[in-house]
């Protein structure tokens, strides 16, 4: 797998509360200079990352509902909305993790759509928070995902709980088949990690290590 593959694969992310519009500002600009799929942060950055990404292959995520996915349905489609105006070609959005705890996978379901009627046009991707849910949860999760109309189903946040596994990117990979999205997102640092994750059926990264990784 050569570096331009694995870079191609990388939302390059910084979603810290602390990022300074000098770190938003080197975030596309190491996205600009390895090719990396994406940047991605908070809609605060957005008008910045946008601007200096304009006309290049690199588009621009954001998020919804993130890190803890607790806020209400309607707050996540208007924030995935809000996001998509200020110039984010895809939004990762976390799901109500407590409804899937507690089986209320409709309410997973119609969450999902009302985000996904929200953003027409643009991807997105839904975290599922795969180290607070057992791997029957993760694989009845990842089907909503799928059937409610999203591009990809994403590993974690990033924010605890653990992150990216190889195990649960089979697992995810085997749920949804080959033609859905997968993105491992959480922890991954290195070269050897990105590989593995994505030979085990990940075709998205997000990680805040891309230089590292492709440069490695």
């Amino acid at each position: 797998m050569n570096t331009s593959d694995i870079a191609g694969t990388i939302d390059h992310t910084n979603l810290r509360p602390d990022a300074s519009t000098a770190d938003i500002r080197q975030l596309a600009e190491d996205a600009l200079s390895h090719g990396f799929k994406t940047v991605c942060t908070d809609s605060r950055h957005l008008p910045l990352l946008a601007r200096i990404v304009a006309g290049s292959e690199v588009l621009v995520c954001s998020v919804a509902g993130f890190p803890l996915g607790t806020a209400h349905a309607s707050v996540k489609a208007f924030e995935a909305e809000r996001a998509v105006e200020l110039g984010a070609g895809e939004v990762d959005m976390v799901l109500s993790v407590a409804d899937v705890l507690a089986g209320e996978f409709d309410r997973v379901r119609s969450e999902i759509r009302l985000v996904r009627n929200a953003i027409s046009g643009a991807t997105l991707k839904v975290i599922i928070e795969c180290g607070l849910l057992s791997n029957d949860q993760k694989r009845a999760a990842a089907r909503v995902v799928a059937e409610a109309g999203a591009d990809f189903v994403k590993t974690s946040t990033g924010f605890g709980y653990g992150g990216a596994t190889v195990e649960d990117v089979v697992l995810l990979r085997n749920e949804v088949g080959p033609d859905f999205g997968v993105k491992a997102s959480g922890g991954i640092r290195n070269r050897d990690q990105a590989v593995a994750l994505l030979k085990a059926g990940a075709n998205r990264l997000g990680t805040s290590a891309g230089v590292a990784i492709v440069t490695a």
